[in-house]
């Protein structure tokens, strides 16, 4: 149950925040979010594969990750380490 409500809250706070945005796209953004940082590789592909059975036909916009995926680039490269996309 603690699951269920940490998703809950998590879309919640997306709705407030992107009031415009359609509820199928908060729910999908919140459980990724609260969900893929747990599951392995493999994991990945089975949750993604669920939640296209939940939510058939809805395409999730990406984030704008633009200046922080910019800068954890360049923090890679100053160390001398590669990044993969």
């Amino acid at each position: 149950m603690r699951a269920i409500k940490s998703v809950l809250v998590m879309a919640g706070t997306g709705k407030r925040s992107n009031p415009d945005l359609p509820e199928a796209i908060v729910m999908i953004r919140a459980m990724c979010d609260s969900n893929i940082p747990k599951f392995l590789k493999d994991d990945v592909v089975l949750f993604n594969a669920i939640v296209q059975d939940l939510f058939p036909g809805t395409e999730v916009p990406k984030q704008d990750t633009g200046e922080l995926l910019k800068t954890i680039i360049e923090c890679l490269e100053a160390c001398g380490l590669q990044h993969t996309e």
